[in-house]
């Protein structure tokens, strides 16, 4: 168990061997292909996943995938509020076994869920996560809409990332006339300051709860992400035997490819992740004094996350909040 990353049994890099899953995919296409594998090697009967939704192109929501055509249809990040986990009761309603990939929050639920009713338990085959970073109100996409020169009602696709990595927020309209923004303006200056409040308060964003983990395995570059188009990479963390055993059978189907690494390399990859965890504790604080509602959760090794970042960056974090807080409430 370690204190930033949680349970950890293999960290590897990798991507998918299918060059087109790996193309668009947001991040060296190991998670679609992963989703694959187990369709196609007939150990579940569907994926659940989020994917545009089939009525706008700008909202997502729950699709069931059934072949590789359709869990392709998700590849690729949803940077817009996407509820994974609504009516859970239906994914078990078949009696099929499946795979459910969702953010941290919809996996903990998923769990939670199950958790009280372990007859469920051998339909779950897999649940799989990615690291996040927050989900950003669907304001941030109607920024980025704005900015390509969009007008929403006549858009006919719109994707986050994906085709390359990290891909290009890519709007198409009716008339056929194409508008893309880069990763960094688009996440970097629109989306991400449009993350809501809840999700700066959440202490997991690495998907402690899943058995396995996909993330961009960014490279470095003064310290900070390299940005720069180029072939996708995935960073791939398994959690418990379950994931393990996947990841290992997938590497030996020549579905992906995954090459050892150490716990030490994620921060460097994932450096967010990194300061999110050790100053939540400051962010909670503030959220405390300020309402009076004090967030709980148990086993995420918080306080020893604190300690390993030093205490003044938890508070100013705390002291940030406050104000925040203070301006638009909660």
């Amino acid at each position: 168990m370690h204190p930033e990353w949680g349970p950890l049994l293999a960290v590897r890099t990798g991507w998918a061997l299918d060059a087109d899953v790996r193309f668009r995919g947001s991040s060296g296409g190991v998670l679609s292909a992963l989703m694959i594998h187990l369709l196609e090697s007939g150990q579940v009967q569907f994926v659940a996943h989020v994917a545009a939704s089939a009525h706008d192109p700008l909202r997502s929501e729950r699709r069931i995938s059934r072949n590789r055509a359709e869990v392709l249809t998700g590849a690729g990040s949803r940077y817009a509020p996407a509820a994974a986990a609504v009516a859970l009761e239906t994914l078990f309603a078949s009696g099929e076994r499946f795979a459910f990939v969702g953010k941290p929050c919809d996996v903990a639920a998923l769990r939670a869920y199950v958790q009280q009713r372990p007859q469920l338990q051998p339909q779950l085959v897999l649940a799989a996560s990615f690291m996040c970073a927050g989900v950003p109100s669907q304001h941030g996409t109607n920024e980025v809409l704005a900015a390509l020169g969009s007008v929403a009602g006549e858009v006919v696709h719109f994707q986050y990332r994906g085709n390359g990595w990290p891909g290009y927020a890519t709007a198409r309209t009716r008339d056929g006339n194409e508008a893309r923004m880069d990763y960094n303006r688009s996440w970097g200056q629109l989306l991400g300051p449009r993350l809501q409040l809840r999700c700066k308060l959440c202490p997991d964003g690495t998907g402690e709860f899943a058995d396995l983990v996909c993330a961009d395995a960014w490279y470095g570059k003064d310290g900070y992400p390299d940005f720069d188009e180029q072939d996708g990479r995935s960073l791939l963390i398994t959690r418990t035997p379950r994931g393990e055993s996947l990841v290992l059978a997938a590497m030996a189907a020549q579905a992906v490819v995954a090459l050892a690494a150490e716990a030490d390399d994620i921060s460097g990859m994932q450096p967010y992740q990194v300061t999110r965890k050790r100053v939540v504790l400051g962010r909670w604080l503030a959220v405390g004094l300020r309402t009076g509602v004090w967030p709980r959760f148990r086993g995420l090794h918080l306080r020893a996350a604190l300690w390993r970042g030093g205490v003044m960056p938890a508070l100013r974090n705390a002291w940030g909040t406050f104000k925040r807080v203070g301006r638009v409430g909660v």
